[in-house]
This record gives structure tokens, C-alpha cells and sequence, in this order.
């Protein structure tokens, strides 16, 4: 019902509305709300539980469960979800999966102790990462010094740009052409930056080229009047994520995640937090079934005990460390991020933790994690909580991973998956996954049994 007509119906539609006539319309449109809300929805997915393929339009959100209302199908379905996540059958699939670097944390350190940790000058307990922590100290100076990097500059006269199709905080990005060899390229020019950053860059992709998933790095080149650098780099036929996720299947998600892990595990063995990993810095080529992490601009070299900037990092994809000013992080930052895509994409809700701001972002994180382990992660590596919480924060009980199926996203839920999501959302990064475990999980066995097959 329309506001006109509404007015027609009460015949005012040539003066204002009194009280009582507003009142009136209120209680109409009231009405005729809840009468939409109680329609049957589409039972597209419960009659035809096929994966969507490329060609096929994605499904429209149940309009009960986008209110809130949750129909007897979708409470059937969440049903079977919490009975495959009992106890009995959570041990019997995962009794067997103990990482071995999960199982190398000190009883000590599982238990909350952290009396033998040392202290930075903040007072907080400052945490190793429990792998590739001294990938750096293994390498020789020149290989992580960006301060001492001598920049090659090669000739802009080489690439010549197509079109626009990206900007960020820091560059604008187009589609080139590389005029010697005819070849797609990449064209990354740099804003108004410090040389620091610039050369910390360079110098990541230079050392991670070559890795798997990772954008190769072809070129740098500067403007010889206005000195501007620009960075060319792989071209990636990239489909739109808003546009491709939902057209995924639940193995075209394996895959994917699988693919992302392989290139952050190799950044990570090289000494690199990527610290910006999100859907727009994850290119894929859907024909090709390939993908590329790109952007390093805010990627850093981790030395263990260092004392890192916590303004990195999308909003929607910033760990708990980075909301309470946990200073001293490493690699797991990166494992938090893609715990928020992989979340988003098997329940199909993007982003998975939308905060207005960063303060909302921890009580977003909050609601579903709950406060009681917030309150244990805080006191465990002695941070104290902004002032800024006391108004904002309540109390807050852990939300069940199952509390976020509907008709529209079982399809990608699976007990691996839930068990997958909740190894990476946590709030202690000690305790989260490495690129390298969540390569072992069993969520991916579909992965590897296709892979080895193709080897064969």
C-alpha cells in the first residue's frame, strides 16, 4: 500500500493528516506488513537442492527469515545441522584431526596462564607466532630492510592503460597493455605516499614472486616529471565477488578457500603478513579456475615481540587484536580475515560481522562469539578495553553456528564447515588455525581426493 493511496482511502489527500489519521495509516501499513510477512516464501531450495552453476540466477532472500521469523523448514533444517554438531558425532568426524601445532601450545598457554610470556612497554603479554615465527631472522638483512631498498625504475613508455577498473585508499587501478609483447597487464599508480611504504611494497612482491596465487609483480616504473610510481602487475580476469559468490556451489568454495590458503601459507613461511585479506583483494578467474591474492600495500614483514600499527585491515575484516589495540600480532591476523569471508560465503551474508564503526565492529563480533570469552581473551594477554565499550558493550551469550542456516545457504553448511569456521573465529589468535592446518582440514578432503586424482 502506498502512501498516496493510503491517503485516498481516508480522503485527506488534499490537506495534512491529523493525529489521529496518522495514527490510523501507521496501524494500516502495521497490518499490511505483518499480512507479507506471514506468505508462504519460496521453497525454491528445498525442492530443488542443486548448486547453482554460472548461468543460473541466485536465489531472492526468504522474506521470513530476513525478518527474523524463522519458518518450519528452516527450524527442520537447523535441527539436523546442531544433531550432526552433538558431541557423539563431532568426535567421532574430528577425534582424529589434532593439528600438530594446536597440539604444540603449552598446557600452560591453553589454560590462560601467561605469567611466563613477556610484557611490552603497554603491560601487554606479548605472544609468538607458533609458526615461520623467525622466517625473517633466517634470511639476510637486505631481504626485509625496505628502508635500504634500491628501486630499479623501468620505462613507462612500455604500457599504455585501457581503462579504469579499480581504485583504493592509496592507488588507482587500470587495465593496461604491455606495448612490446601485446600482453594484458595490470596498472597500479601509487598516490601521494611515504617512500617507505612505497619501497615496503616493491619489496614484498619481489619476494614473493613466483608463489602460488600470489600476483606476479612484472614491473616498476615512475613518471619522469611528476615522479608518481606505478606498479605493473599480472591481469587477472576477475569476475565481480557480489557477483560470483552466489554463484558458487559448495565445492567451487572448497576450492576457492583452499587456493587462498595455499597463497597465505607461502606468504606467511616468507616472513609476510598480508594484513588486508578480503574479497576485493581475492581475484578470480571462474573459467580459468584461478586465483590471485593481490595488493600488498599493507603487507609487513613480522619479527616476532614487534610492536605492529592496528589501523590495517578493512573494518569488516579486522581481528579482535586490532579492535582492542593488541599491538604485538602476527600471521593469524590474516586467519581471523578469511574466517570472515569463508563465513560470509557459506551463510551468504556480507559481510558476515558489519560494524558501523570499530568500536561497533567488536560488539558485532561480540553478539555472536560472546562476552564471557571476550572478557577471558582480554584478561589472558592483559589488555585493557577502551572507555569507549562501557556504554556500548553489553553481555552477550555464544551464538550457535547453526543459528545462521536457512533455506537459502544449507547447501554450502556442513559439520566440517561449521567445525572449519569455528577453528578461525577466535578470539585468542593463539588458538586459531595456520594457513598450513587449515590446509589439513577435513573440510577440504573433497579438495585434495580431486586433486590427487588429477595427478594420476
Amino acid at each position: 500500500m502506498t502512501f498516496v493511496r493510503a491517503r485516498h482511502m481516508l480522503g485527506i489527500l488534499n490537506r495534512p493528516l491529523r493525529p489521529l489519521e496518522t495514527c490510523i495509516y501507521s496501524l494500516t501499513l502495521v497490518i499490511a506488513l505483518a499480512y507479507l510477512m506471514t506468505q508462504p516464501s519460496s521453497d525454491f531450495y528445498a525442492k530443488n537442492a542443486k548448486p547453482l552453476t554460472d548461468s543460473t540466477t541466485p536465489p531472492q532472500p526468504n522474506r521470513a527469515t530476513a525478518y527474523g521469523i524463522v519458518d518450519k523448514q528452516t527450524q527442520e533444517v537447523r535441527a539436523g545441522i546442531e544433531a550432526r554438531l552433538s558431541v557423539s558425532h563431532y568426535r567421532k568426524t574430528f577425534g582424529r584431526y589434532k593439528p600438530p601445532g594446536i597440539e604444540a601450545i603449552s598446557e600452560t598457554n591453553m589454560q590462560g596462564n601467561t605469567n611466563e610470556l613477556p610484557t611490552n612497554e603497554s603491560g601487554l603479554y606479548v605472544t609468538r607466532s607458533r609458526v615461520y615465527a623467525d622466517a625473517n631472522a633466517n634470511m639476510p638483512n637486505s631481504y626485509w630492510d625496505y628502508d635500504n631498498l634500491q628501486v630499479e625504475w623501468g620505462s613507462q613508455d612500455n604500457y599504455e592503460i585501457i581503462r579504469k577498473i579499480g581504485r583504493g585508499k592509496y592507488s588507482e587501478v587500470f587495465e593496461g597493455v604491455d606495448v612490446s609483447s601485446n600482453t594484458s597487464c595490470v596498472i597500479k599508480v601509487l598516490k601521494p605516499v611515504k617512500k617507505k611504504k612505497i619501497k615496503r611494497e616493491i619489496q614484498i612482491m619481489q619476494n614473493l614472486s613466483g608463489g602460488p596465487n600470489i600476483i606476479q609483480l612484472y614491473d616498476v616504473v615512475r613518471d619522469p616529471q611528476s615522479k608518481t610510481p606505478a606498479l605493473i602487475s599480472e591481469y587477472v580476469n576477475n569476475t565481480d565477488f557480489k557477483m560470483l559468490y552466489p554463484m558458487l556451489d559448495d565445492m567451487q568454495v572448497r576450492y576457492y578457500i583452499y587456493q587462498l590458503l595455499k597463497a597465505l601459507d607461502y606468504a606467511h613461511s616468507r616472513g609476510i603478513m598480508h594484513r588486508d585479506v578480503k574479497p576485493h583483494n581475492v581475484m578470480i578467474d571462474n573459467q580459468r579456475r584461478t586465483l590471485r591474492l593481490i595488493d600488498w600495500g599493507l603487507a609487513e614483514f613480522y619479527h616476532p615481540g614487534t610492536d605492529y600499527n592496528v589501523r590495517v585491515a578493512s573494518r569488516y575484516f579486522k581481528g579482535p587484536e586490532l579492535l582492542v589495540d593488541y599491538t604485538p600480532y602476527d600471521y593469524s591476523l590474516d586467519m581471523w580475515s578469511l574466517g570472515c569471508m569463508f563465513g560470509s560465503m557459506i551463510f551468504r551474508k556480507e559481510p558476515f560481522f558489519h560494524g558501523h564503526d570499530n568500536y561497533d565492529q567488536l560488539v558485532k563480533i561480540a553478539k555472536v562469539l560472546g562476552t564471557d570469552e571476550l572478557h577471558a581473551y582480554l584478561k589472558k594477554y592483559n589488555i585493557v578495553l577502551s572507555e569507549q565499550y562501557d556504554k556500548i558493550l553489553g553481555t552477550y551469550p555464544r551464538k550457535a553456528w547453526s543459528k545462521f542456516v536457512t533455506i537459502e545457504n544449507q547447501r554450502f553448511v556442513s559439520t566440517e564447515a561449521m567445525d572449519f569456521l569455528d577453528r578461525l573465529l577466535r578470539y585468542d589468535h593463539m588458538e586459531r588455525l595456520t594457513a598450513k592446518e587449515a590446509m589439513s582440514h577435513p573440510y577440504f578432503d573433497p579438495v585434495r581426493e580431486k586433486t590427487q586424482e588429477g595427478d594420476e
